[in-house]
């Protein structure tokens, strides 16, 4: 044969008679099938198998098979981001009409996808704070097909009562979708408590290194009946080498996360001990309005790896502690194998105006702690240069 007809043809797999222990990569785009009605028996899930990398790929199978298993979800699956995660239950359970009721601490993208991409639908939303029970329950109308929270409330770590806002959801023939992304599997199940979906973005804590952007979208058998579809019909699929990454990266979570919410809870107790640092959130101090919630819901005495901190000066004191913080890098997203900071003002919350974000008790003075895997000692001192650099 000649080149021409040796280079383009596909190669048969060498037989294995041995299992890799580490999973391989599957960057195949398209699988040959031994038939139409395989790849139609495949593609209409009646047997196992891959036939469009869009469709469905092993890596990311792989994947979503251990974060299934990590929230106890009947189904899970990735998604190309986490906003495309928050998408699919838009997409795929709601229509004209419906109402949705969103927690007004919520991530702000999750916001506008909702509130703004929604309303082009039909979908009608009320922004409710859902950690008042008493008024998240008075905006439950017939209409009402989703409740949207968060388990810990970015930047502030307010706690969802997820129970409550379950049986507030489903009294009224509501579904109850919780964002776990700040506390990750290994902190709180929402699904324990009642949630039927529960989404994450698989770029933050759950993957760790910075070197991913991926989504997971997990729940009740019940509403899957048009997850995959949407997934596949709107593009939201995931990358093999992404997921494969994130395999890699979960590997190690469980520890990240203990080391980094117990140094989480040194570094508030450190921060809170500052003249120059008018609050600290932390949802492990005992002081925390709703640290006996976080007791019940979270697990292992884990309250998160986060840790969000008020400096009396404002913005300009914000300003001095992130240049003197030099050990910290300022990275305005969070997770992270390192210890990194977030000014939710000029970031996350950047879109909202200055009355929104005083609504919420965020100031140009509000910073965002992720506490990485680095020693409690070294966490202490960078945060003290950072702290010595406030005027």
């Amino acid at each position: 044969m000649s080149p021409d007809d040796i280079c383009p043809r596909p190669q048969s797999l060498p037989p294995l008679a041995t299992t890799p222990h580490s999973p391989p990569i599957y960057p195949a785009s398209v699988w040959e099938c031994e038939s139409p009605q395989q790849a139609d028996d495949m593609l209409g899930g009646k047997i196992a198998g891959y036939v469009y990398q869009r469709d469905g790929h092993p890596n990311a199978d792989l994947l979503a098979a251990k974060c299934r298993e990590l929230h106890g979800a009947d189904r899970a699956a990735i998604t190309s981001t986490g906003m495309a995660a928050l998408s699919v239950p838009l997409l795929a359970l709601l229509k004209s009409g419906d109402h949705v009721i969103l927690g007004s601490k919520l991530y702000g993208k999750t916001q506008v996808l909702f509130r703004d991409e929604g309303a082009r639908l039909g979908v009608h939303v009320s922004i409710v704070d859902t950690c008042d029970l008493a008024a998240t329950k008075a905006a439950m109308k017939p209409s009402t097909k989703l409740l949207v929270a968060e388990t810990i409330a970015n930047p502030l770590l307010q706690v969802a009562d997820i129970a409550a806002l379950a049986e507030i959801a489903h009294a009224g023939g509501a579904k109850l979708l919780v964002d776990n992304t700040f506390a990750s599997p290994i902190v709180c199940r929402p699904l324990d408590f009642g949630a039927d979906l529960v989404m994450e973005s698989l770029t933050k804590t759950l993957n760790g290194h910075s070197d991913v952007i991926l989504g997971l979208i997990c729940g009740k058998e019940e509403l899957w009946g048009r997850i995959g579809p949407v997934i596949s019909a709107w593009g939201f699929s995931s990358s093999p080498f992404d997921c494969w990454l994130a395999s890699r990266g979960i590997c190690t979570a469980h520890m990240r996360i203990e080391r980094g919410s117990h140094h989480a809870l040194v570094a508030a107790e450190y921060l809170r001990s500052s003249v120059q640092v008018a609050e600290v959130f932390y949802p492990g101090l005992k002081d925390h309005p709703d640290h006996a919630l976080a007791t019940k819901q979270f697990s292992s005495d884990l309250f998160g790896t986060m840790v969000s901190f008020t400096l009396r000066g404002g913005r300009p004191a914000a300003d001095a502690f992130i240049r003197g913080a030099k050990d910290i890098p300022f990275c305005p997203s969070l997770g992270e194998l390192s210890t990194t900071l977030s000014h939710p003002e000029t970031t996350s919350h950047r879109g909202m105006t200055s009355e929104q974000r005083a609504a919420l008790g965020i100031t140009g003075g509000t910073i965002r702690l992720s506490v990485g895997t680095e020693s409690a000692g070294f966490i202490r001192e960078a945060l003290a240069r950072g702290l010595a650099s406030v005027p």
